[in-house]
């Protein structure tokens, strides 16, 4: 894939804020909406979720996850054409004593410093999720899959190609 579709992928991840989280309820797949930062050393997705909530409990007895971030809508592209990635990976608990915690804490309530309150919540638990593999769709009858290789390198400012 061009490198300038690359960039717009890490430009998508990095500047939206809300992606669709897909779970496994029950044996039934689940969506539910989280807001999210992405770790820039780790390349972690960063969420805070309630106990109380259906995906925090589908994600604590089935790790493995999939996000979706789509692309803001606009009058001139079609919806089929908005861009959109599908991240595959594993979530787990980042407890307070994690080495990443502080990081994790410090990048959520930078995007969002609304949510300082809910740390105060004792069902709150921040979650990070590993992504194992991207599916890139930058636009209409466009895609492109990475490794997490890939998608570690271009989130630490490369162009997606692994380190040699």
């Amino acid at each position: 894939m061009a490198p300038e579709l690359l960039r717009s992928l890490r430009t998508l991840l990095l500047d939206q804020d809300v992606a669709t989280l897909a779970t496994r309820h029950k044996d039934d797949p689940a969506a539910s909406m989280v807001p999210y930062v992405v770790l820039p050393d780790s390349g972690d997705i960063v969420i805070h979720v309630s106990r109380l909530a259906t995906h925090t409990r589908d994600m604590l007895e089935h790790p493995a996850v999939s996000l979706l971030v789509i692309a803001d809508r606009t009058p001139e592209v079609m919806a089929q054409a908005r861009a959109r990635a599908a991240l595959a990976g594993d979530a787990r608990v980042c407890p307070a004593d994690a080495p990443e915690h502080a990081a994790a804490r410090r990048a959520y309530l930078e995007r969002f410093p609304d949510s300082e309150p809910m740390f105060g919540f004792g069902d709150f638990s921040l979650f990070l999720v590993s992504p194992r593999a991207v599916r890139w769709v930058p636009g209409f009858a466009q895609a492109g899959s990475l490794t997490r290789a890939q998608y570690l390198a271009l989130m630490a400012g490369g162009d997606g190609a692994p380190p040699a």
